[in-house]
C-alpha cells in the first residue's frame, strides 16, 4: 500500500464522512451562518443609514446654530446701536436742557443786575439831590441873610419866569 494510492475502503469512508459532514454543515450550520452573516450586513446597512441621517442632522444643527448666532449677532449690534443712540440722544437733550437753564439763569441774572444798578442809580441821584438841596439851602441862608438880598433873588427869579414865558 502506498501512501499516495488510498484503498477503496478507505476512500468509500472518508467520501461518506465527508458527505455527513457537507450534509449537516448545509441543513444546519451554513443557513445559520448566512442569516447571521445577513443580519450583521443589515445592521451595518442601518447603521451606516442611522451615521448619514446623523451626519445630515447634525449639519442642519449646525446650520440652524450658525443661523441663530448671526441673528443674535445682529440683534446685540441692533441693541448697541439702539443704546448708542439713545445715549447720544440723551446726552444732546440734557446739553439742550442745560443750556436752556444757563440762558434762564443769565436772563434772571442780567434782569436782576439791571434792577439794582436802576435802584443804585435812583439812591445816587436822591442822595445828590438831598445834598443839593442842602447846599443850596444853606448857601441861599447865608447868601439871603440880609433883606436887600432877598428882594434882588425874588425878581432875579421873576425876570426869569417872565423871559421863559414869553
Amino acid at each position: 500500500m502506498s501512501l499516495l494510492t488510498p484503498d477503496s475502503g478507505l476512500l468509500f469512508w472518508m467520501l461518506l464522512s465527508f458527505g455527513i459532514v457537507v450534509f449537516v454543515l448545509t441543513k444546519f450550520g451554513f443557513p445559520v451562518i448566512i442569516k447571521m452573516v445577513e443580519e450583521r450586513k443589515a445592521y451595518i446597512e442601518e447603521s451606516l443609514l442611522m451615521a448619514e441621517k446623523a451626519r445630515i442632522e447634525l449639519q442642519q444643527v449646525k446650520a440652524e446654530g450658525e443661523q441663530i448666532i448671526a441673528t443674535a449677532r445682529n440683534e446685540h449690534k441692533a441693541i448697541i446701536a439702539e443704546a448708542a443712540e439713545l445715549k447720544d440722544k440723551l446726552v444732546k437733550d440734557a446739553r439742550v436742557q442745560a443750556q436752556v437753564e444757563a440762558d434762564k439763569v443769565i436772563a434772571e441774572s442780567r434782569r436782576l443786575i439791571e434792577f439794582e444798578k436802576e435802584e443804585a442809580l435812583r439812591s445816587i441821584r436822591k442822595q445828590v439831590a438831598e445834598i443839593s438841596v442842602s447846599i443850596s439851602e444853606k448857601v441861599l441862608r447865608t447868601k439871603l441873610a440880609e433883606k436887600g438880598e432877598q428882594q434882588a433873588m425874588i425878581e432875579r427869579l421873576l425876570d426869569e419866569i417872565n423871559v421863559s414865558k414869553s
